[in-house]
């Protein structure tokens, strides 16, 4: 069967009558006749119109040419529904994939990132007040001092090691507000540690004061960054 659809050929409906095909036809071939000597002859065209006209004009034959016209129009909108219907579980393939993939960049970055980044900062931030409760007994006594000073160092050791950690990998983006908490809360950490180590060196009890502020100020920040994973996991 050939590629275009005589209807079309002869600019008619499909359910048009046997009246309107001859009507067609001889308006077309009137224009399109090698004889017409018009700027519109054309030799093809009229064999494309006569060729559908053949068909057309004649009832049996339109009838199977309908049946064919039909089984190919089917074929192509099955085939049609068959390309969405593909298209749409690729798509969902891929979103699957996305999420499956974000699903373990996240688990990943809590079992790599978050929790160890946690293990380290707590012991720091719980055990200041017991190291400054052992300080007060006699802040000017030389042995109790090098004892801060040697748990400063400490805290500092481990806080480089969770500042490492931190930057090992970056975070999901579920889990962006998460990582700003856990951000502020090493920088407010770190310099807690500065303050408190220039305590070490002149006794200025402003710096003492002035570090425990910022330890209870990163403490609050683990604490928001802890309430944010729980809502992600809700």
């Amino acid at each position: 069967m050939s590629s275009f659809n005589h209807y079309q050929t002869l600019d008619i409906h499909p359910q048009a009558t046997a009246q309107e095909i001859k009507q067609a036809y001889r308006r077309l071939a009137k224009r399109f006749h090698p004889d017409s000597q018009t700027e519109t002859s054309n030799v093809e065209k009229i064999v494309e119109i006569n060729g559908a006209y053949e068909v057309l004009s004649d009832p049996q034959r339109r009838r199977f040419y309908d049946q064919q016209l039909f089984n190919l129009q089917f074929s192509s909108k099955r085939r049609t529904r068959q390309q969405r219907n593909e298209a749409a579980q690729k798509q969902y393939q891929r979103q699957r994939r996305r999420s499956y993939n974000a699903d373990i960049h996240l688990e990943d970055w809590l079992q790599q990132v978050y929790k160890p980044v946690n293990r380290l900062i707590i012991p720091i931030l719980k055990s200041l007040n017991t190291q400054i409760n052992q300080l007060a007994a006699d802040p000017f006594d030389d042995e109790l001092i090098a004892d801060f000073q040697t748990y400063l160092e400490n805290c500092r050791h481990d806080l480089n090691q969770a500042q490492i950690t931190f930057r090992s990998q970056p975070n999901p983006s579920p889990v962006a507000g998460v990582a700003a908490s856990l951000y502020y809360c090493l920088n407010q950490l770190g310099d807690g540690i500065d303050e408190l180590e220039r305590f070490t060196l002149n006794y200025d009890e402003h710096y003492l004061h002035t570090g425990q502020e910022l330890f209870r100020i990163a403490t609050s920040l683990r604490h928001d960054a802890q309430d944010a994973i729980k809502h992600i996991n809700d």
